[in-house]
């Protein structure tokens, strides 16, 4: 099967299935499986300016949204050219992906006969059900469901090694200027991982607060994990919370690959910020994904 993802979340869900050949097209963002973006077409673009600061990209993001203008470029004729049969993409934020109705829009106009799966988690369970989604759409169910089974099985070890801690109140920031409380998953991730998420909604949307507000009731703890950004962003920005909040314990993830993105790879989050919190009940995970600052 010919597959376009339009999504990083839904390329790495097709990798972790073993069906990362079948991929004919994917986006600027797309960097799991590894070096997968310099194997396949890259169809899907961003419209922002590079070398923004968090405000300024918060700002561009406003004023192109409130005049109708797209956040992401799509490439017409390379999807053309890619002929897929399977096309993956979302419709769960605008300011994250390529929205699901530009999509089909495309398709539509470029006569191009292929099934449309749009991927739209909002909770910890919706992302491990997106994956046998798409391993249903791809032809591999039972490829799927083994690989949900060992993320539970992740997933149920963490909360055993944790089961008698303290529960430390954690504080999520998705973007630090301005501030922004978490949704959707990441408020479970922080409790998977032995936490109590101070803020949040739980398969909500994101909400911007203000650093006054925060100051009025602090966490034990903040978790700084900006929206796209890698580790060394993420620390980067951490000295802007250090600033807001000063003696709070700060601890910096990459949150592009471990937090935001709905893939599998949020397990491996999960354990990160776990040993974060509890490392002499967790393994240390792999270096890159978490920081103790």
């Amino acid at each position: 099967m010919r597959i376009a993802s339009l999504l990083p979340a839904a390329t790495e869900i097709v990798g972790a299935l073993g069906l990362a050949d079948d991929l004919v097209a994917v986006t600027f963002e797309c960097d799991e499986p590894a070096g997968i973006r310099e194997r396949r077409p890259v169809v899907v673009d961003t419209a922002l300016p590079a070398g923004l600061t968090p405000g300024e990209i918060d700002a561009v993001v406003r004023e192109r949204a409130a005049a109708g203008l797209p956040q992401y470029v799509l490439d017409r004729e390379a999807l053309r050219a890619a002929a897929p049969d399977l096309v993956l993409t979302q419709d769960l934020c605008r300011v994250c992906a390529l929205p699901e109705a530009t999509v089909s829009e495309a398709l539509g106009e470029l006569a191009i006969d292929a099934r449309v799966l749009t991927v739209d988690p909002h909770t910890l369970d919706d992302v491990l059900h997106a994956v046998t989604q798409v391993a249903a759409a791809a032809g591999t169910p039972e490829a799927g469901q083994a690989l949900v089974d060992d993320l539970r099985r992740r997933l149920a070890t963490v909360q055993t090694a944790l089961a008698d801690r303290p529960r430390p109140r954690v504080l999520a920031v998705e973007w630090v200027d301005p501030p922004f409380l978490p949704g959707h998953w990441v408020p479970a991730m922080v409790r998977c991982a032995g936490g109590e998420p101070l803020a949040g909604i739980d398969g909500g949307r994101s909400v911007a607060t203000t650093w006054e507000e925060i100051a009025d009731d602090p966490p034990d703890l903040v978790l700084v994990a900006p929206c796209g950004f890698g580790l060394d962003d993420a620390v980067a920005q951490a000295e802007v919370v250090r600033e807001r909040l000063p003696g709070v314990p700060l601890v910096a993830v990459d949150s592009a690959s471990y937090v935001v993105r709905a893939g599998p790879r949020l397990v491996d989050g999960i354990e990160a910020i776990a040993h974060a919190l509890n490392p002499d009940a967790v393994p240390a995970p792999p270096p890159g994904r978490v920081r103790i600052l």
